[in-house]
């Protein structure tokens, strides 16, 4: 029996609590939980102790070390606001235990520095948990690749799509400012930076990147006829005619989990989206060379009228182009997160000098295109599991090279030229792709 605790009781962290209360219960325990709001660890208590039958504990985020002492679990999950997941991740190796992190690991160069150092101190195990690795379309396009079906990879183009809906999202939350969470190019493109590298099994070496925030800003909202915008939508003059808004109060589930608790911490989910206090970029393009000489064209973009992706593998033997199209919802509306669109998700291979390929798509049920379910399995009842023959699971090692690609971007922006990753940090270790 394998002892757990979660540290961010945002609407992420449902997803690991109830995983470790229900369907793992019989190899798992949930000991505690902490948060710096105290109306979610109430929250979150009462409904994993519905759940699970028995007493869990619930700590303050001010007493996370006492919580760790009093408890002593074999792993912390961490799923806390990105520029803290340092902190809380050096802490509980210190103290003795495994960590389980959300992406990006962490967001900045220091801080990266700070947990690696830990890490080979305490050889304490961190696992990122990248669940875009275990969607069944991506895994068949990482089998296409690992089976010679294009050769040697030359070249790649990447354009991931966030749509007005999720994607106006991160201009709501903390995600909007680069000190919480680095930005998109750290927060959301860590998830697509890390499929590349497991991909082609390779890392990033050099990044040249241009980014702006051009769609979420006050020029369009007059576009929209919205000159006497709030701070917020909650108690927004404009709020009825505004597309944008997002009303707390009509879901149950974002109600009881952030407007229901404001008054402890003061803190507003539903912050306006063309507020000039955001100071991440909404639409990135960069070029990138890795140390396999493969380049990759990437582009991001939050404002688009479909939700999803598009790469394209250029290859000695052929092409590989594929498309998945993802359902819309709100980060923690009560629906599932980026499910997969089937009939509009392809994958085509195109054999140089032969007819192309429709593949019939590997399919998957659940959240991020099928994904959550099988990195649930392996998190949680590895023992009991296939071998992986496509090394889906990510250290520490994987988290530093996903986020570095980002934190390299935001360097090349400040400077407006190409970054070297070895001039930012040397010697990180390579994951382990074989």
């Amino acid at each position: 029996m394998r002892s757990y605790v979660i540290v961010g009781l945002g609407g992420r962290h449902e997803l690991f609590r109830d995983a470790i209360i229900s369907e793992f219960r019989n190899n798992c325990r949930l000991l505690a939980l902490c948060d710096i709001n105290q109306g979610r660890i109430d929250k979150s208590v009462k409904e994993a102790e519905e759940k699970a039958g028995y007493t869990v504990k619930g700590y303050h985020a001010y007493d996370f070390n006492l919580m760790l002492k009093e408890v002593n679990p074999d792993s912390v999950i961490v799923t806390t606001m990105d520029s803290t997941h340092d902190g809380y991740i050096i802490r509980a190796m210190e103290s003795g235990c495994d960590v389980i992190t959300e992406k990006p690991m962490t967001i900045d160069v220091q801080k990266l520095t700070n947990i690696l150092g830990a890490q080979k101190k305490s050889k304490k195990k961190i696992t990122v948990t990248f669940n875009y690795r275990y969607s069944p379309p991506r895994t068949q396009v990482k089998e296409l690749i690992m089976s010679g079906a294009i050769g040697d990879i030359i070249s790649i183009d990447f354009s991931w799509l966030l749509d007005t809906y999720h994607g106006a999202d991160y201009f709501r939350r903390w995600h909007r400012n680069k000190r919480s969470s680095g930005g998109l190019l750290v927060h959301k493109a860590t998830h697509h930076f890390d499929l590349v590298n497991w991909w082609i099994e390779s890392v990033p070496s050099v990044i040249y990147a241009k980014g702006t925030r051009s769609f979420y800003r006050a020029e369009t909202a007059l576009r929209y006829r919205l000159s006497n915008r709030g701070e917020r939508c909650h108690t927004c003059p404009e709020a009825l005619k505004c597309p944008f808004r997002l009303n707390l109060s009509n879901s149950p589930s974002l109600k009881a989990l952030y407007l229901d608790q404001e008054n402890y911490d003061g803190h507003f989910r539903d912050r306006c989206v063309f507020s000039d206090q955001i100071d991440i970029e909404d639409s990135m393009n960069l070029s990138i060379e890795y140390q396999n000489r493969v380049r990759l064209n990437y582009s991001l973009n939050a404002f688009s009228p479909w939700e999803g992706y598009i790469i394209n593998f250029n290859g000695t033997n052929g092409r590989i182009e594929h498309r998945m199209e993802e359902t819309v919802y709100i980060n923690a509306d009560g629906t599932i997160p980026g499910a997969m669109k089937m009939d509009k998700t392809r994958t085509t291979l195109y054999p140089i000098r032969e007819e192309p390929r429709e593949m019939e798509i590997w399919e998957g049920e659940g959240g991020h295109g099928g994904a959550d379910p099988h990195m649930l399995k392996y998190l949680f009842d590895p023992e009991n599991q296939p071998f992986d023959k496509y090394r889906r699971a990510s250290d520490h090692r994987s988290g530093a090279w996903s986020i570095i690609t980002g934190i390299s971007a935001n360097r090349s922006m400040e400077l407006n030229r190409p970054v070297r990753v070895d001039e930012l940090i040397s010697d990180m270790e390579l994951p382990d792709f074989k």
